[in-house]
């Protein structure tokens, strides 16, 4: 409760400073009469606690107001974050302009007049375009692994990795009818979500057990919590998921058919801690061993007892630049990375959106690992 409480008072906060300097940037384009001003601040007011009065009304059983508030509340958000980042870049150019008017004696704008701001208005616009569209554009991801580690009479192992789906308010059937057709079409022999497949009460989405149920796999699917299963409810989100026909690797490792190691962890905001070295250690059969854990970070005493670690959670930033800032914070955002000791790393960016429904030179993606027996040369 703490960290959500710390969480809320930090969104609100930048949230509203955002939605501050958008009104000082926009404000050349109103009339000078107070009422019109009072207007768009009292709108940008409503806009900065619309996102948080959404969820209450989902979760006050005020579903369908819910469905109709949640597009409108995350396009805003996607527009007014990158109306911040334009307007932010031309008052840094219109600074620059201004010193280079004062040295050189030059008639540089400084785009602070209403042609500029028109101008970042229309390219904001653009941009919420092209970003609705590209998150639709989900992309198929192929990455091919060696290892004398599967056993003899096994070739390839296919492996379909789904990751922060994030089915709830704005990410529904449709989305999840497209994103499962292309893991159907690769035929995996295992299906693995790595954490945030649901992001609200799933139950009232309705009708998603049968597009699970279209995918057939050899040898199971299998799924761990991300920190949205928790916001929406740990206990109803992981008996959702195993309805839908995951099994919740909840610190847990298991032998798959004999051929390889699937183990799986928490998220950090279940408040469970797993010890990942005696967890992986324990098994010592072998066999290819696959970690699925939310959040891309590496443990150093991992390092060498896993061959694959699958993680998503950072969407590759979802909205460009944002990939940067979360950069410091968890530098593996878009995998392959290979590591010491023979582990690989794989960050998904992710299978659908958070917050607004667009992402911009971050593509959604599913992902297929082939995990290929290359025989052991006889010494």
């Amino acid at each position: 409760m703490v960290n959500m409480g710390v969480f809320l008072l930090s969104f609100v906060s930048v949230y509203s400073l955002m939605h501050l300097f958008f009104y000082f940037r926009v404000r050349v384009l109103l009339p000078e009469k107070w009422a019109y001003h009072v207007s768009v601040i009292f709108f940008l007011g409503l806009m900065v606690l619309a996102p948080i009065c959404t969820r209450l009304l989902e979760r006050t059983d005020h579903y369908s107001l819910a469905r109709i508030a949640a597009p409108i509340t995350y396009s805003w958000m996607g527009f007014v974050f990158y109306s911040f980042f334009c307007f932010l870049l031309a008052a840094l150019l219109g600074a620059c302009f201004k010193l280079v008017n004062l040295v050189s004696g030059s008639s540089l704008p400084l785009l602070s007049d209403r042609k500029a701001a028109l101008a970042v208005l229309a390219v904001v616009l653009l941009i919420n375009v092209y970003g609705f569209f590209e998150a639709r554009n989900i992309r198929t991801e192929k990455i091919t692994i060696r290892t004398t580690k599967l056993p003899a009479q096994i070739d390839r192992v296919r492996i379909a990795q789904i990751s922060d789906i994030h089915l709830g308010l704005l990410v529904g059937t449709e989305r999840l009818e497209r994103i499962l057709e292309k893991v159907g079409a690769e035929n995996p022999d295992i299906l693995v979500s790595t954490g945030d497949l649901v992001d609200g009460d799933i139950e009232r989405i309705g009708g998603i057990a049968p597009y699970f149920e279209k995918i057939k796999t050899r040898f199971g699917k299998f799924a761990v919590t991300g920190n949205h299963e928790v916001f929406a409810g740990l206990d109803r989100s992981i008996r959702a998921e195993e309805d839908l026909g995951f099994d919740v690797l909840r610190g847990r490792v298991v032998n798959v058919g004999g051929i390889v190691n699937i183990a799986g962890v928490d998220d950090p905001m279940t408040g469970e801690r797993t010890d990942e070295g005696a967890l992986l250690g324990g098994k010592g059969n072998g066999l290819f061993t696959i970690l699925l854990k939310h959040r891309p970070d590496v443990l150093p005493e991992s390092l060498g007892l896993f061959d694959l670690q699958l993680s998503g959670h950072t969407h590759y930033g979802q909205l460009f630049p944002f990939r940067y800032f979360a950069q410091l914070v968890y530098p593996m955002q878009n995998g392959p990375y290979y590591l010491a000791k023979g582990s690989i790393e794989y960050t998904s960016r992710g299978s659908g959106t958070w917050g607004p429904p667009i992402r911009v030179l971050a593509s959604p993606e599913i992902t297929i690992f082939d995990i290929v027996a290359e025989k052991a040369v006889p010494k």
